[in-house]
């Protein structure tokens, strides 16, 4: 199992409001994290970093080799939603951080087992030789309007409300979370990411990067590739390889 993140401020912002984590409880089960804050001046960078760092000690505390799909799929929840609890309650005890909030896209991978939750609109790609494949379904505005055949494809690329997000964590008591459990092959590539990396690389330009570089180095030449193309947000990269 390898694991290789990175993140970057982009070429346009003025501060870095994306945050990641990543652990290994043993060789066959590791974690990423990845979100994307928003409010604020101060809002966005305060909110990501409470869920990663929420969530990283959840799982450091309750993940172990031995549990069953089942319960790893408690853990996953449990750690987004007590995350989901300390935004909100930091947002509530704090005039100037109200109303902030942050993406969420968490794995799990054990073995075979990939186990991913998430919140808005970061994404989770599985890689493999031939193939990517978006696993997660933005929480957006945008999306909304794609599935239910109101915009085309190349019309949702670049529309003004891309950025709007439909679910997002801290900003009520409660959040609702998805959830995807699929089996995964040697060799295949778990990569999480904010929207800063795909608004301005397509998806075949990722696969393509992903397989031709040695993945230590992927996060960073996907970054690069993303600024070159305007760079316009904070970009974040996670990649596993089982």
């Amino acid at each position: 199992m390898k694991i290789y993140s990175k993140t970057d401020i982009g070429k346009t912002r003025s501060s870095n409001q994306d945050a990641v984590k990543t652990g290994k409880i043993s060789d066959s089960l590791a974690w990423s994290v990845v979100c994307d804050g928003m409010g604020g001046v101060a809002g966005g960078d305060v909110a990501s970093d409470i869920a990663v760092l929420t969530i990283s000690s959840y799982l450091n505390e309750e993940l172990s080799a031995n549990k069953n799909s089942k319960e790893i799929k408690n853990v996953v929840y449990e750690a987004v939603n007590s995350a989901n609890k300390a935004i909100y309650l930091k947002s509530q005890n704090d005039i100037s951080l109200k109303n902030m909030g942050t993406t969420v896209i968490l794995c799990v991978l054990n073995g075979d087992d990939l186990h991913v939750v998430h919140v808005g609109d970061s994404r989770a790609y599985l890689i493999d030789e031939n193939n990517i494949n978006q696993i997660t379904i933005d929480h957006s505005m945008v999306q909304e309007m794609l599935s239910s055949g109101k915009i085309t494809v190349d019309e949702a690329k670049n529309h003004p409300q891309k950025n709007v997000i439909t679910r997002a964590l801290g900003v009520s008591e409660e959040v609702e979370i998805d959830y995807n459990h699929l089996k995964i092959k040697q060799g295949n590539i778990v990569m999480l990411c904010t929207d800063g990396l795909t608004n301005h690389v397509d998806e075949s330009r990722i696969h393509e990067i992903c397989k031709e570089n040695d993945l230590s180095q992927v996060p960073q030449i996907l970054i690069d590739e993303g600024n070159k193309n305007g760079g316009s947000d904070n970009i974040t990269v996670s990649v596993i390889e089982y």
